[in-house]
């Protein structure tokens, strides 16, 4: 089934078309960390914004990478995986060396400073000077839609969804700071931020067809870039 995916200006192609497939005069090459979690949704994602995904899954797959995304999926799992493939280490030296980097939920968590609620010694990637709250939302159960307002992000407010999701308790002077939430019960609560190269939500925008949110990072890359 094709998807409908709106341009960041938020104007939507016609229905059932993809997004333009040209990203820049050349494609983005992009890693997804494909070790758990919504790999293939993020790869579809980038796909209909002419970017070129690629799985990455052992050291040798970071070579070459524009940009890098984190996927939603279980934040103790994927580490305890990237120790397993030695992955840990050149995921730290990519992030630190400022390749960009998006994660969503759990990739959220991966990307922080310092996780609260997480495993004892929970080891992150690091690249945001942030403190999340691991699964602050609630379980399962408690996961919940909502529509979000993004810096950067025209044409209206997103749908956003929050499954076990991580919330951000504090921010470092150099965070900016893209979304908070709305709904009465957990209001006011930053659920998006970035900080140099790196970008990080605590929804899964990879589930929905609004594509808005990885065309602004990948905007963010190209301006980096040059493109």
């Amino acid at each position: 089934m094709s998807r409908v995916c709106p341009r960041i200006s938020g104007t939507p192609t016609a229905a059932g078309k993809h997004c333009p497939k040209k990203v820049g005069t050349v494609p983005l090459t992009v890693g997804v960390l494909a070790l758990q979690g919504d790999v293939d949704e993020h790869r579809n994602a980038l796909s209909d914004l002419g970017a070129r995904p690629v799985a990455v899954r052992r050291p040798s797959d970071l070579a070459g990478v524009d940009a890098l995304v984190i996927p939603g999926g279980e934040s103790t799992a994927i580490i305890k995986l990237a120790d397993a493939f030695e992955m840990t280490e050149p995921l730290q030296h990519a992030v630190q060396s400022g390749v960009p980097v998006l994660g969503s939920c759990a990739g959220m968590v991966l990307l922080a400073r310092e996780v609260l609620d997480g495993e004892p010694g929970q080891t992150t990637f690091g690249g945001l000077d942030i403190t999340v709250r691991r699964n602050a939302f609630g379980r399962q159960v408690d996961s919940f839609e909502e529509d979000i307002t993004i810096a950067g992000v025209e044409g209206g407010p997103m749908r956003a969804i929050f499954i076990r999701a991580p919330w951000v308790e504090t921010v470092g002077e150099d965070v900016e700071v893209l979304a908070r939430t709305s709904q009465a019960y957990h209001a006011d609560k930053v659920v998006a931020v970035a900080q140099g190269s790196v970008m990080a939500c605590s929804f899964h925008p990879e589930l929905t067809p609004d594509r808005r949110l990885h065309a602004l990072f990948l905007q963010r890359v190209k301006g980096r870039s040059g493109q």
